[in-house]
């Protein structure tokens, strides 16, 4: 897929509805700061080369992710890269799940799926999209780089 209009053309139509409202949610509550490009295959909010010259992995010609949106078959996912190595905010997160959600979280190091369109919990989603600005994630991936 070549763009953003592709791949959402061709979403599951299971998910279509929750994926743009997740869109839309990620959209109204990312600090100002990050793009939104198609990266690896999935709409994925960056910090921009012009605000991270170095770039992910220091590529120079690939700005760093931040959130990714991804619809799958079974599952409607949101790859969140600041929760990896942010102890603090995951347990936030974690915590704030099990009292509004009453499903059990179900989550990989980095990726939040969903597997029921009915039980997504948007608002905390937009939250946890309100904890990290773009200066802030620069600083905790360098960190999070420099202690592999």
């Amino acid at each position: 897929m070549q763009t953003i209009e592709e791949y959402e053309a061709n979403l599951p139509e299971k998910w279509h509805s929750s994926y743009f409202l997740m869109k839309e949610t990620l959209l109204n509550n990312l600090p100002d700061g990050f793009e939104l490009v198609l990266q690896y295959g999935s709409p994925t909010f960056v910090v921009p080369l012009s605000a991270y010259p170095n770039g992910y992995l220091n590529r120079a010609n690939e700005p760093l992710p931040f959130v990714s949106l991804a619809a799958q078959k079974n599952h409607l996912a949101v790859y969140h890269m600041g929760i990896m190595d942010n102890h603090k905010l995951l347990s936030w997160f974690e915590e704030a799940y099990k009292e509004q959600v009453a499903t059990k979280l179900n989550m990989g190091k980095s990726c939040i799926r969903f597997t029921n369109p009915k039980t997504i919990p948007y608002a905390l989603i937009g939250k946890l999209m309100q904890k990290i600005t773009p200066s802030e994630w620069i600083v905790a991936y360098e960190h999070y780089q420099t202690q592999k």
